[in-house]
């Protein structure tokens, strides 16, 4: 991910983004929502789909010095899919969401779970010009494992041809985060019931090759999993 020189406006500039439940949980730090990108793998995208709302895993990658407003967050799917046609041009909401613990409370009510969430609203633009595409595929592989497009080959014309690129602005977005154990009642804790949190993490396994594979695991697949393995 690029940086931009420029100062950074704040999160929820629109009444769309703008957190009205748990305001005490919205992070208005920009700054904070690009880090936290960054770190994500795995984004939903919601997109209408005739009579009906879909929503829908994918791969992302972000660029913070892209042409769109606030920058750009990619997402790419086959040309034949129902909904990434659907989705050119029209409103999207993308979410990245990182689970970091279970919160377990004196009440049902005061359960929760700890998180970081990220909601990106935003007309979507198909992205045609060829080095922006190629930049984008790049960066939706090395958000997985940083720095892997370089060591690979060029896509060929059948993979581009069938590969579709959606970019969505950055500049229309909210963040809320909650860390930390129960939020409970007076009369809750003086009942004596045991509250708490358990934590999550991600984390990697050893790396396994395919069967195919020969020499070392690749220095940036190693570093992924290193980095990973030690959250």
């Amino acid at each position: 991910m690029t940086t931009n020189a420029a100062p950074l406006p704040p999160l929820s500039p629109t009444d769309r983004t703008t957190v009205q439940r748990g305001k005490h949980r919205a992070v208005d730090d920009r700054a904070e929502l690009h880090r936290f990108l960054a770190d994500g793998l795995v984004a939903h995208v919601g997109v209408v789909v005739g009579d009906h709302p879909v929503v829908l895993p994918c791969a992302y990658g972000v660029d913070l010095a892209g042409p769109d407003d606030g920058g750009s967050l990619y997402v790419h799917g086959s040309v034949a899919s129902v909904w990434l046609r659907r989705a050119i041009g029209s409103t999207v909401c993308v979410t990245v969401t990182e689970l970091d613990g279970l919160v377990t409370a004196r009440s049902a009510f005061s359960h929760s779970m700890n998180y970081r969430s990220a909601v990106v609203i935003g007309r979507a633009r198909l992205v045609e010009d060829d080095a922006e595409r190629a930049r984008a595929l790049d960066l939706v592989v090395d958000q997985m494992v940083p720095g892997r497009a370089a060591t690979l080959r060029p896509s060929t014309r059948k993979e581009l041809a069938a590969t579709a690129v959606l970019a969505v602005p950055l500049s229309e977005a909210s963040m809320k985060a909650r860390a930390g154990g129960p939020s409970d009642e007076p009369e809750d804790l003086a009942a004596g019931t045991w509250g708490g949190h358990v934590p999550l993490r991600r984390v990697a396994d050893p790396v396994v090759p395919a069967p195919e594979a020969t020499g070392p695991v690749p220095a940036d697949v190693a570093a992924r999993a290193a980095d990973l393995g030690a959250r």
